[in-house]
């Protein structure tokens, strides 16, 4: 329990606070938290911050503690000229979801697929670059979240 805290949470904030201190000198800057997560799940990925899942309650937590923090960092930060944003990843195929029974597990995503990091990345550098969105949380999952 506390180690879901200190990776999917703790960690990022300490990365942040780190950040934050260049970024103020340097009076700008971007930062895009990732809801990826470290421990295998059996379904729905990082959206599990934004929806809930029953049997994953720190899990759960530990993600939508990621998006409220990272908003609230983003209210704290925008006279700063920092934006600060959110990508959420569905299935994307890593060694994390390598044992995963993909085939299974395709079926409940629209696009019919799991993603790729390269995807992943794209929306990365995609809130990296929009100079006019912060506190945003953008979904990476073929539409997985359509049908939760």
């Amino acid at each position: 329990m506390v180690s879901q805290l200190h990776t999917n949470l703790l960690g990022s904030m300490l990365t942040c606070k780190a950040a934050m201190r260049t970024m103020i000198q340097q009076q700008g800057g971007s930062i895009v938290n990732v809801g990826h997560r470290r421990e295998m799940l059996l379904h729905k990925r990082s959206i599990v911050g934004l929806k809930g899942n029953s049997g994953q309650s720190v899990y759960s937590a530990s993600k939508g503690g990621l998006v409220g923090f990272s908003r609230a960092l983003a209210k704290e930060v925008a006279r700063k000229k920092i934006r600060v944003n959110v990508v959420a990843p569905g299935f994307v195929h890593t060694d994390m979801t390598k044992d995963l029974k993909e085939e299974h597990l395709k079926k409940n995503i629209p696009l019919g697929r799991f993603g790729e990091t390269i995807e992943v990345a794209h929306a990365v550098v995609f809130l990296l670059e929009s100079p006019y969105i912060t506190g945003h949380v953008l979904v990476v999952d073929g539409g997985l979240q359509l049908i939760l």
